[in-house]
C-alpha cells in the first residue's frame, strides 16, 4: 500500500472560500477549488497514487520536520532540518477582498534557507475533478499551466531575475512538473499557484513577501477581536482560526470539515463527505462565536439560517429545512462513490456528496431556533418577514415534533423515535414563545405552549428508562445516547437534578472511557452500518460542559486537559480518536472544534465562580477517569 501521513500529521490554510491540508512534510495533499464543495485539484490524501499533489522537500537522504502555525495567524510553516542546512516551507492562502464568491485563488509557498544550504525537490501534481479530467502542461520560462477541459491551474516562479544557477524543472510523462531548488542560508524563492487563471507571469520576491505580510495582518488583526482571555486561550484562539477557515465569506455559511472520505474506521465504510453546511452545526456555531465576541460571523451565520427558514419547503418529506446544504445555499447532494480511487488507507468507498440530507431529524429544528433566539438577545431581531417564516416553522414543529425520526448521528437503520429529536422541539417551541413574548410578536401560544409541555411530558415518562435510571437514545430501547448531555445545556432540566446526575453516572459508566466519550454503543443500537468507530470528540467537550455544570469542576477540568492532549501538534481535532489515540474521521471538524470553545468557556466561569480559597486537588475517582 502507497505511504499515506496520519490523519493528525496536517495543517490547514485558508481564504474563506477553499482550504488546503498540508502534511507535515510539506505536501499539500488535498485542495478543492474554487469552493471548499468543489471537485479536487491535489486529492492524495484519499489515493496516493492518483489523487495528485504538491511536493515540496529536501533531497538529502536523511532530514526532520517540524511544522508551526505562524502565532495568531493561519500561515502554516514547515520546517527542515538537514545535515547541511535548516529550511523552511511557508504557506498561506491570500484572503480576497469582499465577500464575493470567485473562481481565482491562490495558494502561494514561500520556501527559504534559514541556515547552510539546502536543495529542496519540488513535484507538482494536479489531478483535477477526483482525477477524472486529464489535462495538458504548458511550461514558460516564468512558470507552467496546467490546463483541463474545465479546469486550469497556473503555477508562477517566485524568484528574481538572475536566478538561472537556483536549480532546474521539467515537465515528465505524466505531465506533471519536478524540479530543484538550491538554497544558501538567507534566500526566499517558492511558488503560487492559481486556480481559474490561464496565463502565468512570474512574480517576484518582494511581491511574495508582501501578500504574506497582508495575511499576516488580516489574521492577526481578526483574531485581536476575541473577548475571551481565560485560562485555555492559545487552544481557543487556534480553534477560533480554525472554524473562520472553515468559512465560506460570500454566504457565512460553516462547513462541517473541509475533507471528504477520511474513515470512522481504517479499512471500514463510515467515510462520509463533510464538505457541506448542516444547520446543526451551523446553530452551535452563533453561540460559540458570540461568546468569543465575533458578532460578524455569527450575525452571517445567523444571516445564512435565516435564509434557509425563509426558503422552507412544506411538500419536502424531510421537512421544511433539509439537514444540510451546500456553501450558497443549494440541497444537491447527491451521494456517489469514486471507484477509482483506493480510499486513505483502503478506506473505501470514497463517498462524495451526502445522501443523509435527505433524511428527517427533528432536533435541526431546536438547533436552528436556539441560535436564532441567542442571536436576537444580542440584537440580531428578524424582521417582519422574518418572524413570518420563523412562524409557519414553528407551526410545523408544533404538528410534527411526534413523528420518528433519523436521529442525530445519520444512522442508516431507519426512523426511531429518538429523545434528542424530541428534546430539540422542545427547545425549539420554548425558545419560539420567549421570542415572541419578549417582543409581542403574533403567534399561536397557546398551541405551542401546550405542544412544547406535551414534548416535556412525553420525554419525562417515554425518554426516561426506569431500569437504567437514565434518559435512553430512543423510546424502544435502553441504550444511551451522549447526545443528551445537552439536557442541562438547553435548560430542559437543572444539572443538579437526581434524574440527570443518575444518567450522568450511567453515560459514565457506559460511554466514557479514560474520559474519552462515545456517541453510543452501535453494537447495542444498530445503526445500519458495518463496523465501529471511536470515541467521538465533541461529546467528549460536551461532557466537560456538563460536569462544569453539575459543579464537579475537578473531574471538568482533568477530563479537558486530557482532551487536549489528543489534539495534533498544531491543535487541531479530528472528529474522532481511536483505540491506540489516532484521530479519525473528517480533519479539521468544526463540531470538535466549537465544543471546545464552548467547554473552555463554561469551565473557566465555572472556576472563576468558585468561592475564594476554595481547595484546589484532583480525586482518585477523576485519576481513574470516573
Amino acid at each position: 500500500m502507497a505511504d499515506y501521513p496520519l490523519i493528525a500529521d496536517h495543517g490547514l490554510i485558508g481564504d474563506l472560500q477553499t482550504a488546503a491540508l498540508v502534511t507535515t512534510e510539506g505536501t499539500v495533499d488535498w485542495w478543492c477549488a474554487p469552493r471548499f464543495d468543489s471537485p479536487s485539484v491535489f486529492g492524495a490524501l484519499l489515493d496516493a497514487e492518483r489523487g495528485g499533489h504538491l511536493k515540496t522537500r529536501p533531497t538529502a537522504e536523511a532530514f526532520t520536520s517540524k511544522q508551526l502555525y505562524l502565532p495568531d495567524t493561519a500561515v502554516l510553516v514547515t520546517r527542515f532540518l538537514t545535515a547541511g542546512g535548516v529550511g523552511e516551507v511557508v504557506d498561506f492562502m491570500p484572503v480576497a477582498a469582499g465577500d464575493t464568491a470567485s473562481d481565482r485563488h491562490r495558494l502561494v509557498r514561500l520556501v527559504r534557507c534559514v541556515r547552510g544550504e539546502i536543495t529542496f525537490a519540488i513535484h507538482i501534481a494536479p489531478r483535477f475533478d477526483y482525477g477524472r479530467e486529464p489535462h495538458k502542461t504548458h511550461a514558460t520560462d516564468d512558470g507552467v499551466v496546467f490546463e483541463g477541459a474545465r479546469n486550469a491551474l497556473t503555477v508562477r516562479l517566485i524568484r528574481e531575475p538572475d536566478d538561472e544557477h537556483l536549480g532546474r524543472s521539467w515537465v515528465d510523462d505524466n505531465g506533471d512538473v519536478r524540479g530543484e531548488l538550491r538554497l544558501a542560508a538567507g534566500q526566499v524563492r517558492g511558488l503560487a499557484l492559481e486556480t481559474g487563471a490561464r496565463q502565468v507571469r512570474e512574480l517576484r520576491v518582494a511581491e511574495a513577501l508582501r501578500l504574506f505580510d497582508d495575511t499576516v495582518d488580516f489574521w492577526s488583526g481578526w483574531l485581536a477581536g476575541c473577548t475571551y482571555d481565560g485560562r485555555w486561550r492559545e487552544m481557543v484562539h487556534r480553534s477560533a482560526i480554525t472554524l473562520k477557515l472553515m468559512t465560506y465569506a460570500p454566504t457565512g455559511a460553516l462547513v462541517a470539515a473541509p475533507t471528504a472520505a477520511l474513515p470512522e474506521q481504517l479499512g471500514g465504510e463510515r467515510n462520509w463527505d463533510y464538505r457541506y453546511t448542516w444547520v446543526r452545526d451551523a446553530s452551535f456555531s452563533v453561540y460559540s462565536l458570540l461568546s468569543l465576541g465575533f458578532t460578524d460571523e455569527a450575525a452571517g451565520l445567523a444571516r445564512w439560517l435565516r435564509d434557509r427558514v425563509h426558503e422552507q419547503n412544506e411538500k419536502d418529506s424531510s421537512g421544511p429545512l433539509r439537514l444540510m446544504y451546500r456553501v450558497d445555499g443549494s440541497s444537491d447532494l447527491i451521494e456517489e462513490t469514486l471507484p477509482h480511487w483506493s480510499g486513505y488507507r483502503g478506506s473505501a468507498p470514497v463517498r462524495i456528496g451526502n445522501g443523509a440530507a435527505g433524511q428527517l431529524q427533528l432536533d435541526i429544528y431546536g438547533e436552528a431556533l436556539d441560535s436564532l433566539y441567542v442571536g436576537h438577545r444580542h440584537g440580531l431581531i428578524p424582521g417582519h418577514q422574518g418572524w413570518l417564516a420563523i412562524r409557519d416553522l414553528l407551526d410545523w414543529v408544533a404538528g410534527n415534533w411526534s413523528q420518528p425520526d433519523e436521529g442525530i448521528w445519520e444512522t442508516r437503520g431507519g426512523r426511531q423515535n429518538f429523545t434528542y429529536g424530541r428534546l430539540m422541539c422542545w427547545v425549539a417551541l420554548d425558545r419560539g414563545l420567549r421570542m415572541a413574548t419578549e417582543h409581542g410578536r403574533p403567534a399561536p401560544l397557546e398551541n405551542w405552549r401546550r405542544e412544547r409541555d406535551a414534548i416535556y411530558d412525553e420525554i419525562m415518562q417515554r425518554g426516561w428508562s426506569p431500569g437504567r435510571k437514565a434518559f435512553r437514545q430512543h423510546y424502544e430501547t435502553d441504550v444511551l445516547d451522549s447526545s443528551l448531555l445537552r439536557m442541562p445545556t438547553v435548560g430542559f432540566i437543572t444539572p443538579t437534578d437526581p434524574m440527570w446526575t443518575s444518567t450522568l453516572r450511567a453515560m459514565e459508566d457506559e460511554l466514557v472511557t479514560d474520559s474519552l466519550v462515545y456517541r453510543y454503543d452501535p453494537g447495542a443500537s444498530p445503526d445500519g452500518l458495518r463496523g465501529d468507530e471511536g470515541t467521538f470528540s465533541l461529546c467528549t467537550f460536551q461532557y466537560v460542559t456538563a460536569l462544569a455544570g453539575a459543579g464537579e469542576l475537578d473531574k471538568a477540568r482533568l477530563t479537558f486537559e486530557k482532551m487536549l492532549t489528543y489534539g495534533n501538534h498544531l491543535g487541531l481535532f479530528s472528529e474522532e480518536i481511536g483505540l491506540t489515540g489516532e484521530q479519525l474521521g473528517n480533519f479539521p471538524q468544526a463540531f470538535t472544534h466549537l465544543a471546545l470553545i464552548d467547554a473552555a468557556v463554561a469551565l473557566n466561569q465555572r472556576l472563576d465562580e468558585a468561592r475564594p480559597g476554595r481547595r484546589r486537588h484532583t480525586t482518585v475517582s477523576a485519576v481513574r477517569g470516573r
